[in-house]
């Protein structure tokens, strides 16, 4: 109990908080991992003691999402910014286009690489005149081209606080989708996706690993015409084995699924954020003249809760007194500015609840 009093409250958007039992799970075997003499950062790839790590990884994936036989995992590194770049890099080939579908930031960065491989088009964009982005596009909206090579899209906007809830139906084009910053906050039907990835740093684990679900025909599509390291069908083929893996960002990884499992699967991770959002979401709304929350309310992220004081001041002084008090990670991100609530699956509810009364005094005292 002591460790957790003396812990902050993490609010980063990422590297985010990581739940405690994985952390202390991690210190407890540090030195020497299930008796072997050293740590899992000091065995062979190719070990035992490390494989069972990985193998576990991969199934616990596989068991909360309830991945289908015809989607395989990897583990992969450089992180979802790689995967921009890769998933043209493997899928565009000459004369195909790909869609793109744009609600933030990251999106915009992934079409600025999907640029450089290949064509591309802009299916729907909800960008508004001054950069900002408060929502995502209704079915309505997205006009994709049917012979397109793939369309993407990002799930959740850590930049802005939007947030899809209801997932697009692309028809017969194959659906790649940016799941960083939202991925396992709930039960998702990833059959519906060709691809999907997700830097771990969000809900699944520290910085340095990039989850990968792929359906294993789609690979047969991929292109082979590009170095084997930047094919996603050389490290299906070897279980993310072809060159030596992030192997502690993986085992912490494997802590973290285990945690979620535990903890009652995806169902209750979905109940719990819902929770949260419900109170830091009622806390703003019953303060509107002093807090402004700008997305729309059917496109409000459940993960990332941007919202702003009435002016820049406020919400620096804001953020200093929230860190005195050890609430961190509330300044908004550098593009954006504002403020900025991370409630990744290790954030309890009761910390939002510290939030909350917090936000309470503020908005009283400064109001």
């Amino acid at each position: 109990m002591s460790d957790r009093l003396m812990r902050v409250i993490n609010f980063n958007a990422g590297p985010a908080a990581l739940p405690l039992p994985a952390l202390e799970q991690a210190r407890d075997e540090l030195l020497d991992f299930r008796g072997t003499g050293m740590s899992i950062m000091e065995h062979s790839h190719r070990g035992k003691a490390y494989e069972a790590v990985h193998q576990e990884a991969s199934a616990l994936l596989g068991k909360l999402l309830n991945l289908p036989a015809t989607h395989q995992v990897l583990f992969l590194t450089g992180g979802a910014s790689t995967q921009f770049a890769l998933v043209p890099l493997n899928f565009l080939s000459p004369g195909r286009s790909a869609d793109y579908v744009l609600t933030g930031g990251w999106s915009e960065k992934a079409l600025d690489e999907a640029k450089l491989v290949g064509s591309t088009r802009v299916a729907a964009s909800t960008r508004l005149a001054d950069g900002r982005y408060t929502r995502v596009p209704s079915q309505a909206e997205v006009q994709l081209d049917s012979s397109a090579a793939y369309v993407h899209t990002t799930s959740n906007n850590t930049l802005f606080g939007t947030q899809f809830h209801a997932w697009l139906d692309t028809g017969a084009v194959p659906h790649v989708c940016d799941m960083s910053s939202d991925f396992l906050w709930r039960p998702t039907d990833l059959s519906r996706f060709h691809l999907v990835y997700a830097g771990a740093q969000k809900n699944l684990g520290p910085s340095g690993v990039v989850v990968v679900v792929v359906r294993r025909d789609w690979l047969q599509a991929a292109r082979t015409d590009i170095p084997k390291i930047f094919r996603y069908a050389t490290h299906a083929e070897t279980d993310s084995l072809y060159n030596t893996p992030p192997t502690f960002a993986i085992y912490l990884v494997r802590n973290v699924l285990q945690w979620i499992d535990r903890e009652g699967g995806l169902g209750a991770m979905e109940a719990r954020n819902r929770a949260k959002a419900d109170a830091l979401y009622g806390a703003l709304d019953a303060r509107s003249g002093f807090y402004t929350a700008p997305v729309e309310r059917g496109s409000r992220s459940v993960m990332n809760i941007v919202f702003r004081t009435p002016s820049e001041a406020l919400d620096a002084k804001l953020v200093a007194q929230a860190e005195k008090a050890g609430l961190v990670g509330l300044k908004g991100h550098r593009l954006t500015g504002g403020l900025r609530a991370s409630t990744y699956n290790a954030v309890s509810l009761q910390d939002v609840e510290t939030l909350v009364s917090f936000l309470a005094s503020f908005a009283q005292a400064n109001g």
